[in-house]
């Protein structure tokens, strides 16, 4: 008669009950995709209020302060981006360290675009003293430069994003429910900012699924965190990122 012991239920049941890892980096990366939802969209309120405005050269007097809170906390956004990159590649070098790095390249694209809008923002209140043009025509250029910028970084973001959350999705980082909208947003979205620099108006539309994603994996992020990775699928992977958890 065998005298062998069963396996520990725990051990069967590994893959469901996985114990979190980076505990520190999925709460900070939680907060800073919440966090770049509300400096970025402040920013934009308050510079669309200005540059958007009927007669934007008497709101470029009046609203010149407006203009550069939004330009600050549109700066603030791209410094969240790059930070959520450095903080995703730490997580994902171990499992699959080329698509950790693109991802990070393509998060800094991103930044590094977000950064130039905010140059074009701030055009009209940097040269309207200069006679380099009218100030309506400033305002034109700044909101057409932002714009442009804008839906480059996006389209940065969605090419990176589309590999590393199905890496995710292999290895159950998070939900595979999770990750597959994350897959399918990012690659919508890359779509709409793409169509949108051909003309075709649908970029902000196309981005809802990819926006809902970010929301839903930022509050995943912060409550749960990381699972450790599925030993079954990449055993190799999993074990080298099990060795810096935190």
């Amino acid at each position: 008669m065998s005298t062998a012991t069963p396996a520990p239920l725990t051990d069967m049941n590994s893959r469901t009950e996985s114990p979190p890892i980076f505990r520190g980096s999925a709460i900070a990366v939680g907060l800073l995709l919440l966090g770049a939802f509300v400096t970025y969209g402040g920013g934009t309120a308050l510079v669309n209020s200005v540059l958007a405005a009927d007669d934007p050269a008497s709101m470029v007097a009046t609203g010149e302060m407006a203009l550069r809170v939004g330009a600050i906390l549109m700066l603030a956004d791209a410094l969240f981006v790059a930070v959520i990159g450095v903080l995703l590649y730490a997580v994902g070098r171990g499992l699959g360290e080329r698509i950790a790095v693109s991802y990070l390249a393509t998060r800094i694209v991103e930044a590094v675009g977000l950064a130039v809008g905010v140059m074009f923002v701030l055009l009209p209140v940097t040269l309207a003293g200069q006679e380099v043009g009218d100030v309506a025509t400033l305002t034109a250029v700044a909101e057409q430069g932002n714009a442009i910028a804008y839906r480059i970084a996006m389209m940065a973001l969605g090419v990176g994003s589309v590999p590393f959350w199905y890496l995710a999705y292999r290895v159950r980082l998070i939900p595979r429910v999770l990750a597959a909208l994350g897959i399918a947003g990012y690659a919508i979205f890359f779509t709409g900012y793409a169509l949108d620099l051909l003309g075709l108006d649908v970029g902000l539309l196309l981005a809802i699924p990819g926006g809902l994603f970010e929301v839903a994996v930022a509050l995943w992020l912060i409550v749960k965190g990381f699972s450790a990775p599925d030993v079954d699928s990449q055993p190799e992977a999993a074990t080298a990122a099990l060795a810096p958890a935190r």
